[in-house]
C-alpha cells in the first residue's frame, strides 16, 4: 500500500473527504516526526511505539579496496510492534 491508497482508506473508513484525509495523515507524520527529532516516543497502546534510536560510530571497510573508513554516529528511527498488533497477525 503506498500513501495515495492510504489515503483512500482512511477516508473511507472514517468517512472523511480524501483531502481531510490526507490533511490528517500529513498531520500524524508531521507529529510523529516532530517528536522523534526532540528525542521522545509516540506509544500506540496497541499498534506499537515509535522511538529514536542511536546507531554508534563505527569503522568498516570498504568492500573495493579493502580500505577502512570511519562511520559517524547517526540517529534512526525505529518502529516497535505493540502484543496487540502482533497477536493479529498471528
Amino acid at each position: 500500500m503506498n500513501k495515495s491508497e492510504l489515503i483512500v482508506a482512511l477516508a473511507q473508513k472514517a468517512e472523511l473527504s480524501k483531502k481531510d484525509a490526507e490533511k490528517a495523515l500529513g498531520a500524524f507524520v508531521d507529529v510523529v516526526t516532530e517528536t522523534l527529532k526532540a528525542g521522545d516516543k509516540v506509544q500506540l497502546v496497541g499498534f506499537g511505539t515509535f522511538e529514536s534510536k542511536v546507531r554508534p560510530a563505527r569503522t568498516a571497510r570498504n568492500p573495493r579496496t579493502g580500505e577502512e573508513i570511519k562511520i559517524d554516529e547517526t540517529k534512526t528511527a525505529a518502529f516497535k510492534v505493540g502484543k496487540a498488533l502482533k497477536d493479529s497477525l498471528n
